[in-house]
């Protein structure tokens, strides 16, 4: 009998582990359901060509679909490969005089990191407010150490969705904006996060080819406001008052606006934006993109455009690639664009990083989003949108000139590849929601 109930207490006890783990199993099973499951609205319906880039239509719409309407008196500076980019982004940063906003995805260890650690901690120490928004995916390989430099120095920093159990179901939106405000005069966005793969002038593999912007007038406070709007969802702080928002005079002659993008918005800003643009089109396309996986819906938009007779230029990373799945599922997506005549590069030499559209030589579209789904609808992000003849040649003769480092992949080469890499990049494709 003693033995009979041993065994009894044996298997009670097997049978509540047992359904425990199968209660955890279900709770982790049910929140990897909730994060792949997309926004409650995606636009599904072709954009009507209705009117042209260079009618006043599109500029109205813009301002008013996006968010933060185009406003006059801007100057906005392109800042090629890290040489460029991060000497004026310290020299503002140890400039400041009142505040620091800055919110970025990836910020790793390294030469960069620690400069950046410094300056910003010196600015701290010497009463500007500073304040840090890390991605915590993003930031995973940055060191203790400087975050600890920071905060003692009095820098504000807060991680954007860390691992919380009341986080869980959002796990899968990670902040992907690059933003850097100085004073709220002096805004900085584009692609480059802080980290030594950006250091240099692309002049290996070991340094990447990027893009980033400055920008100074009255589109800053667009670009403030959408820091703004992860620094409340994080913090519950609202920081306002004229040391963040004041005002801003015209100092140029750029048109612009900076609007967000997040998971949590039903319009997908990032999306319609592109979809807009594309469908505005009548002469000339460029995108240059890091991660170019399309949506049947953009793929189509591109083909209409090619059809009624718009050049389509691609340019996109080759063999160098940080996530060799997002170029697979890439590949894939090209066989109606090539056989429509769109032009399709690969960048040789490193890395491309960059994230740049340009159209009909006037309508420039720059800042973190990437062509895909994961930027499209995952992703909170924010782009710097400009409306001007010169800027536009400026980015179309960079284009141009990083075309000369590509090859050009054809539709006869696109088809006739080895059976086995059509496999493999199809069965990536089926992911191209999550990529």
């Amino acid at each position: 009998m003693e033995i009979t109930s041993m065994k009894f207490g044996v298997f009670l006890k097997t049978k509540k582990m047992f359904i425990f783990w199968i209660v955890v199993a279900s709770i982790v099973a049910t929140v990897v359901a909730i994060n792949f499951i997309p926004g409650e609205k995606k636009i599904t319906a072709q954009i009507s060509e209705i009117y042209g880039i260079h009618e006043p239509q599109f500029l109205r719409s813009m301002s008013h679909l996006l968010g933060p309407p185009l406003v006059p008196g801007n100057h906005v500076k392109e800042l090629i490969n890290g040489e460029e980019i991060f000497p004026p982004m310290l020299e503002a940063i140890r400039g400041a005089e009142k505040t620091i906003t800055f919110e970025t995805f990836i910020y790793w260890s390294g030469d960069i990191g620690q400069e950046f650690a410094d300056a910003l901690a010196e600015r701290a120490r010497a009463g500007i407010k500073v304040h840090v928004l890390l991605d915590w995916v993003g930031s995973v390989k940055m060191e203790e150490r400087l975050l600890q430099q920071m905060k003692d120095a009095g820098v504000e920093i807060l991680k954007y969705h860390p691992l919380r159990w009341y986080h869980l179901s959002r796990m899968n939106n990670r902040t992907h904006r690059k933003l850097l405000v100085v004073d709220g005069k002096t805004g900085f966005t584009g692609g480059v996060g802080i980290a030594d793969n950006w250091l240099g002038d692309a002049q290996d593999a070991d340094h990447w080819r990027d893009s980033h912007f400055r920008i100074e007038g009255p589109a800053v406070a667009h670009m403030q406001a959408a820091f703004m709007d992860n620094w409340i969802e994080t913090s519950g702080a609202v920081l306002h008052g004229e040391e963040y928002f004041p005002p801003l005079e015209p100092v140029g002659e750029h048109y612009a606006q900076v609007f967000k993008s997040s998971s949590t918005e039903s319009s997908e800003s990032v999306r319609l934006m592109y979809l807009l643009s594309i469908a505005a089109a009548r002469k000339s396309i460029y995108i240059a993109n890091a991660y170019f996986v399309p949506d049947d819906l953009s793929v189509e938009t591109l083909v209409r455009a090619l059809e009624r007779g718009v050049k389509v230029k691609i340019l996109l990373p080759g063999a160098h690639i940080d996530t060799e799945p997002v170029r697979r599922a890439s590949r894939a997506r090209w066989g109606k664009l090539l056989e429509a005549g769109a032009e399709i590069y690969e960048y040789r030499p490193t890395l491309f990083h960059c994230k740049v559209m340009v159209v009909d030589d006037v309508w420039v579209s720059v800042g973190s989003t990437n062509f895909d789904s994961r930027s499209f609808r995952l992703n909170d992000e924010a782009n710097l949108n400009i409306y001007d003849h010169a800027f536009a040649q400026r980015q179309i003769d960079i284009f141009e000139d990083d075309l000369k480092k590509s090859e050009r992949i054809t539709y006869d080469a696109w088809r006739k590849r080895p059976l086995g890499e059509k496999i493999i990049e199809n069965l990536a494709a089926l992911l191209r929601s999550q990529l």
